[in-house]
């Protein structure tokens, strides 16, 4: 049986250049819509992509239902089926512009890959994040060893990602140089840290204790002034693995080298929240328990203008949106204190409302 279709192929590699650089699209997005496709040309046996009909679209759609998540035997959520339905309602409409196809493929034909309005709200409906609050990164980062250069590190590791905020892939490639202890403040270079979408900003240390700066700060002198590292060596070097005698491979400490990707960083945060006894909490998810310790400390919009621009954020609707919802449980106390009487005023609502208005009209410019 027909595995693939030369003349798909052709067109897909069209497709996925168009989106990394037309689109600036980034290569997990990219790999999510090959999928898609892949998952539709297997359901279609590879029919030629010029024989697309809106059939064909309602016949996967329903195929879709009955697909069950490998990892966890239930059915696909309805976030993964509009996932994967939009990449390919996407791809049809650019393919229904190209030569050579729009005279064969009408373009509201991929209107049929639409899901229903009450699955696409259930699906896109934004829900709360998991991010530990502060207390609990502070409780795993007190709880973690530093007798080895390894556990010096992968302590220095957590607390520099509440330090900063950093992503993890720019962390993994973060180099001595860009920390500036005098200055409290890192500088993410684009061209040499590994920023999202490219972006080059300083962001200075966030407030989050004494103690957990001084961690960052004790690691650094350590790289520098014990283990004479220089500017351009890695700030979190990868493990040096060597056999023993037993001929297994045992870490034995520090490589003079970034890791080549980020999976390293997660599983020391894995490790470090189980052994304190949390659940695991991403290295991402600090950026949410940053963005949330920013609203309550923050006394202006001003303040929270720099927070947001702390996280690498253009604007602070970024920050608010996709970073800054308010937990369950810290809406519930506002709401309920809403009710008792106050003898303070309101901060300035006028200020916010201007400021968000900003936002806005600047995102639809």
């Amino acid at each position: 049986m027909t595995k693939h279709n030369p003349n798909n192929e052709r067109i897909k590699r069209k497709y996925f250049i168009y989106l990394r650089q037309a689109k600036q699209q980034s290569e997990q997005t990219v790999d999510g819509v090959a999928s898609a496709l892949a998952q539709f040309e297997s359901h279609a046996k590879y029919r030629d992509f010029k024989k697309f009909h809106f059939e064909l679209a309602k016949v996967f759609k329903e195929h879709l239902t009955e697909q069950v998540n490998q990892k966890t035997g239930k059915k696909l959520s309805k976030a993964t089926m509009y996932a994967t339905l939009t990449n390919l309602k996407r791809f049809f409409q650019w393919l229904s512009r190209e030569t050579g196809y729009k005279s064969v493929i009408d373009e509201r034909d991929a209107e049929y890959f639409n899901m229903s309005a009450k699955d696409a709200r259930v699906a896109t409906t934004r829900r709360e994040k998991a991010a530990p609050t502060l207390e609990q990164v502070k409780h795993v980062i007190s709880t973690m060893p530093a007798g080895t250069a390894i556990e010096r590190r992968n302590r220095a590791l957590i607390a520099f990602t509440l330090l900063t905020g950093a992503r993890d892939g720019a962390i993994a490639s973060m180099k001595l140089k860009y920390v500036d202890l005098a200055g409290n403040k890192v500088y993410q270079d684009a061209r040499e840290v590994d920023t999202k979408f490219s972006k080059t900003f300083f962001t200075f240390f966030f407030p989050v204790g004494d103690e957990v700066r001084q961690i960052v700060a004790e690691w650094v002198t350590y790289l520098k002034e014990e283990m004479l590292w220089g500017n351009d060596d890695p700030l979190f070097p990868a493990t040096r693995m060597e056999q023993n005698a037993a001929f297994q491979f045992e870490a034995v400490g520090l490589e003079r080298k970034h890791w080549s990707n980020a999976a390293p960083i997660r599983k020391i945060f894995r490790d470090a929240f189980v052994s304190a006894g949390l659940p695991y909490f991403n290295p991402h998810s600090f950026r949410d328990t940053l963005a949330q310790h920013g609203q309550l400390v923050c006394p202006t919009i001003e303040a929270f203008k720099a927070w947001s621009q702390n996280l690498g954020h253009d604007g602070v609707l970024t920050t608010l949106v996709n970073y800054g919802q308010v937990a369950t449980t810290r809406q519930g106390e506002i709401i309920q204190g809403l009710a008792r009487p106050r003898d303070t005023t309101l901060p300035n609502v006028s200020e916010l409302a201007k400021a968000i208005a900003h936002e806005l009209r600047a995102t639809s410019l």
